[in-house]
């Protein structure tokens, strides 16, 4: 009788223990926080695959928390799919990713925005995308979460923290509500043991991303605007 390998990983790398966080054979991208890191399989942001950020509200820190691993994509475009507000350019570059390397998108339905990121991913010419969209058919994850694995772009959807029990294609769901110096993070879905504690973060203070009406520091000027792609083009 053959015995059974000693790791299930040796039968396909797709396997993993419950137990045990799996052995992400993808590429991942370091996100910058050493303890989100320590559980996340593979130790990053996986690349190729659909990632949801479940925000109790938008604004809170998210992008604060991507900060590190979009400055190290940075060198392709990183692109911002239906942004609550315009992106303050200023900001960004403070962050230390630069304005010439940020496209905004926005489209005039939801069906349009879609589409625009299925494409995007298909294409794997950008580093990130995040796409901030709802509400989103269960079938329309399906099909950007397949276009997301032909490519190395880090996908990210933000989307309400209501949606957390709401099904999803996406290999890792992080729920993200605001601390006093940072955010809370709920591993809401994750490959690996289920964790029930928060993991606190402390964030780099910095200007507001998403805003209207964003400043540096007050009676700075007002920022600049990330190059964006006009609604006519992609209807």
């Amino acid at each position: 009788m053959q015995a059974l390998p000693a790791h299930v990983e040796d039968i396909h790398p797709a396997l993993w223990r419950g137990s045990q966080l799996a052995a992400n054979y993808g590429k991942t991208v370091d996100t910058g926080y050493a303890a989100l890191s320590a559980e996340l399989p593979g130790g990053g942001w996986p690349l190729g695959t659909l990632v949801e950020l479940l925000v109790q509200q938008p604004g809170i820190g998210e992008l604060r928390l991507l900060r590190p691993a979009l400055a190290a994509l940075s060198q392709r475009t990183i692109a911002l799919v239906m942004p609550p507000h315009l992106p303050n350019a200023l900001g960004f570059g403070y962050l230390g990713i630069p304005v010439e390397q940020l496209m905004m998108l926005r489209a005039p339905k939801s069906a349009d925005a879609l589409w625009c990121a299925e494409q995007i991913l298909k294409a794997g010419s950008c580093g990130a995308l995040i796409f901030w969209q709802h509400p989103v058919r269960s079938e329309s994850l399906r099909r950007l979460h397949l276009a997301a694995q032909s490519s190395e772009t880090l996908f990210l959807m933000v989307r309400p923290l209501t949606c957390a029990s709401d099904s999803s294609p996406a290999t890792l769901r992080l729920g993200v509500r605001p601390a006093g110096d940072g955010i809370v993070v709920d591993v809401v879905k994750r490959k690996g043991p289920i964790r029930t504690e928060t993991l606190a973060i402390t964030l780099q203070p910095s200007p507001i991303l998403l805003s209207p009406y964003g400043r540096i520091r007050r009676h700075a000027p007002a920022p600049s605007v990330a190059r964006s792609i006009s609604p006519a083009l992609v209807t």
